[in-house]
C-alpha cells in the first residue's frame, strides 16, 4: 500500500508593493517630499471658531439669574458652534498638501467641501525654484510665498511654511535626481 503524501506546491514570492501615499502614485514612483502650506491660513476659521463660545454664553450673561447651569450648557454649545465654524478652514489646511516625487511635483488643493485641484508637474520641467518672505507677518511667523518656474508657467504657492528650507530641499532633490535646473532644454547628468 502506498502512501500518500502530500506536498504543498511551493508558493512563489511575489514582490511587496510599496506603500502608496496618495491615490494617483504610480507603482514604481517614490515620494521624497511633502509639505502643507503655514497653519496661519487657518486664521480666519480660527477667528469664527473663537465667536463660537462667546455666542453661546451671551444669554447667560445678559440674564445673570438663568445660573451657572444654563451658563456651562451655553459654553458647551459655543464651543461645538465654535468646532464646526473652525472644521472647514482646518479641512482645507489638511488636506492641501505640495508633494515632490522622483518623477513629478504634484499641488493637491482642497477649496470648500466639493472642489479639488491638482495640478501635476514633470519633475524634470522646473527650471527654478525661488521664495520671497515679505513684510513683518511673514518674518516673525516663518512663512511666505514659493515660486516655482517651470518650462510650462509659474506655480505660487502663498503662505508656504519655512519657504527657505523648503526651497533648499526641493533643490537638493533636483540636484539629486541629476536635473540641472537652469539649462534649456532640461538636461540630466546621465547625458552631458
Amino acid at each position: 500500500m502506498a502512501k500518500k503524501t502530500t506536498e504543498k506546491p511551493e508558493e512563489t514570492e511575489q514582490p511587496e508593493k510599496p506603500e502608496k501615499y496618495f491615490a494617483d502614485q504610480f507603482d514604481d514612483e517614490e515620494v521624497l517630499f511633502v509639505f502643507r502650506k503655514h497653519p496661519v491660513v487657518m486664521r480666519k476659521g480660527l477667528v469664527l471658531g473663537a465667536l463660537g463660545p462667546l455666542i453661546g454664553v451671551i444669554p447667560a450673561a445678559v440674564k445673570p439669574d438663568l445660573g451657572f447651569g444654563f451658563f456651562f450648557g451655553g459654553l458647551a454649545a459655543g464651543f461645538i458652534l465654535g468646532g464646526l465654524l473652525f472644521f472647514p478652514s482646518w479641512m482645507n489646511w489638511y488636506y492641501s498638501v505640495f508633494i515632490v516625487t522622483d518623477q513629478r511635483f504634484i499641488q493637491i488643493t482642497l477649496k470648500g467641501f466639493f472642489h479639488k485641484s491638482v495640478v501635476d508637474i514633470g519633475i524634470n520641467q522646473v527650471q527654478m525654484v525661488n521664495y520671497d518672505v515679505s513684510g513683518v507677518q511673514q518674518t516673525l511667523l516663518g512663512f511666505g510665498t514659493l515660486n516655482i518656474q517651470t518650462y510650462m508657467g509659474d506655480v505660487t504657492i502663498h503662505d508656504v511654511h519655512h519657504p527657505d528650507k523648503i526651497q533648499k530641499k526641493f533643490i537638493k532633490i533636483l540636484r539629486d535626481q541629476g536635473i540641472i535646473s537652469n539649462a534649456y532644454p532640461p538636461v540630466s547628468r546621465e547625458s552631458e
